[in-house]
C-alpha cells in the first residue's frame, strides 16, 4: 500500500534524507519556512505545503529531523501543531536526539495522538546519501514495522530498540561515549606534542593500532583534532546537554563517562555549565 510521507526539518541531515525518499520513490510532502529549500526539494518531486497542520493531516508517516526537544514542541503542540491535526493512524517519527519526556508530552497532549517513535540516528549526511545511515527505532511494534520500509530508502541498518525512549536512551549513551572518546583523542595528540610526536603521524598510525576510534579516524580524515572540535563541537555540546537531561530526569549519573566529557581538554560543556 503506498504511503504519504511528510517531512518536517529538512535541514543538514533532513534535506539528503528528502532526496533518498523521492529517489526510492515515495510520495513526500515537505513542510519548511525557508524558500530556497522549498525550492530544491519541489525542484526534486517533493510537494510543498503552507502549514505544519496541512502537513500532518495529509500524511499517513511524519518524519521530523528537526533540531532540538523545543522545536519538536513547538511544532508539535497546540491546536496548529502536528499532533492536534494528525491524520487518524499516522504514525509519528522523531529523529531528535531529545528527551522521551517531550515524545510522552507529545503523545499525551490529545486521545487521539498518532502513534509515536523515538528514531535517534548516528552518522553523517554523506552517509544518507549513500542509505546507510544507522536508525535507531523505539516504540510499538507495529508502528515500526510500518514505518521500516519507509526508513529504508536512506537508514541501513534500521534497528528496533524496544519500548518508546530505548532508542533514545541507546543513542544518548553512544554520544556520551563519542564524546568521552573525542576528549581521549585530544589528550592523545597533547601527549603526542609533548613526545615530539606529529599529530598527523598519530592520527594516522591509530588507524592501524588497537587504539583506533571513530572519532580519531573523523579526525585524521578531516585534518586534526582541532578541525573536528570546531565542526563538530556545536553538535557534541547539545547532545551532551542532552544526556545530562535525561540523566537527571531519570535520577542517575552519569559516572566515569561524565568525569571524562567534562574533564577532557576539548570544551564541550555549555557556556552556563
Amino acid at each position: 500500500m503506498s504511503r504519504t510521507v511528510g517531512f518536517l526539518g529538512a535541514g543538514q541531515l533532513g534535506e539528503p534524507m528528502v532526496l533518498r525518499l523521492l529517489g526510492a520513490g515515495h510520495d513526500v510532502l515537505v513542510y519548511s519556512r525557508r524558500a530556497e529549500v522549498r525550492d530544491r526539494l519541489t525542484a526534486g518531486g517533493a510537494t510543498s505545503v503552507g502549514s505544519v497542520a496541512e502537513l500532518a493531516s495529509r500524511s499517513d508517516v511524519l518524519l521530523s529531523c528537526l533540531f532540538s526537544d523545543p522545536q519538536l514542541r513547538e511544532t508539535g503542540l497546540g491546536p496548529d501543531g502536528f499532533i492536534a491535526n494528525a491524520k487518524p493512524g499516522s504514525v509519528f517519527v522523531s529523529h531528535t536526539t531529545g528527551t522521551v519526556a517531550t515524545l510522552e508530552a507529545l503523545r499525551d497532549s490529545s486521545s487521539s495522538a498518532p502513534a509515536i517513535l523515538d528514531a535517534p540516528v548516528s552518522g553523517t549526511a554523506e552517509n544518507i546519501a549513500a542509505g546507510t545511515l544507522t536508525v535507531l527505532v523505539g516504540g510499538p511494534a507495529d508502528a515500526v514495522a510500518t514505518v521500516t520500509p519507509v526508513l529504508a530508502a536512506y537508514a541501513d541498518p534500521v534497528v528496533p530498540t524496544g519500548d518508546l525512549g530505548s532508542a533514545l536512551a541507546i543513542k544518548l549513551i553512544n554520544n556520551l561515549l563519542f564524546a568521552a572518546n573525542a576528549q581521549l583523542v585530544a589528550a592523545a595528540t597533547q601527549l603526542g606534542d609533548k613526545l615530539n610526536v606529529d599529530s598527523g603521524a598519530l592520527l594516522s598510525a591509530l588507524q592501524v593500532c588497537s587504539g583506533r576510534s571513530g572519532v580519531s579516524a573523523h579526525a585524521h580524515r578531516i585534518g586534526g583534532i582541532d578541525l573536528f572540535s570546531e565542526l563538530a563541537g556545536p553538535f557534541l555540546r547539545k547532545d551532551i546537554a542532552a544526556c545530562r537531561n535525561a540523566a537527571t530526569e531519570a535520577g542517575v549519573d552519569l559516572g566515569l563517562l561524565g568525569d571524562v566529557v567534562r574533564e577532557g581538554p576539548l570544551s564541550l560543556q555549555d557556556s552556563a555549565d
